[in-house]
């Protein structure tokens, strides 16, 4: 798995990740399903800087996951100072990727790529990918 070059990275987040006793596993370091945690807090992140989730929600839709891509590169610790990144990497007619990053003491410690939709509240059916994200999306590729 490789990660876009910090130039192409489209509508890029970044949060800082505390990392809690119970992320903890026995071996002492960061238990692989926090990252997912982590990456769903990083969407919403996503969600609130550049696409409403409330609005999507009025107007009929929402965003779903339909899979999750991790490459662990070394481990963290409790007292690790954690920093997570993710960007739109990709939009097609109805479907979207996001790429993340990991970084911990300011080196790689897990690469991701997520996959999904957004699909129609009441028909539970996928919908092609709203304009206003396609317009910010395509707008930061021609920057």
């Amino acid at each position: 798995m490789s990660v876009e070059n910090q130039s192409s990275r489209a509508l890029e987040v970044v949060m800082t990740i505390p990392i809690k006793t119970y992320d903890i596993d026995f071996m002492g370091i960061v238990s692989n399903i926090v990252y997912i945690r982590w990456l769903e807090d990083l969407r919403l992140k996503f969600l609130e800087e550049h696409f409403h989730l409330e609005k999507q929600l009025q107007q009929g839709y929402a965003p779903i996951l339909a899979g999750t891509e991790i490459e662990y590169k070394r481990p963290i610790k409790l007292n690790y100072q954690v920093v997570g990144r993710l960007w739109l990497s990709n939009l097609s007619r109805l479907k979207w990727t996001v790429q993340a990053e990991i970084i911990a003491n300011e080196e790689l410690a897990a690469l991701a790529i997520q996959k999904g939709a957004f699909v129609n509240l009441d028909s539970n059916r996928p919908i092609p990918i709203p304009e206003e994200l396609k317009q910010k999306y395509y707008q930061f590729q021609q920057i």
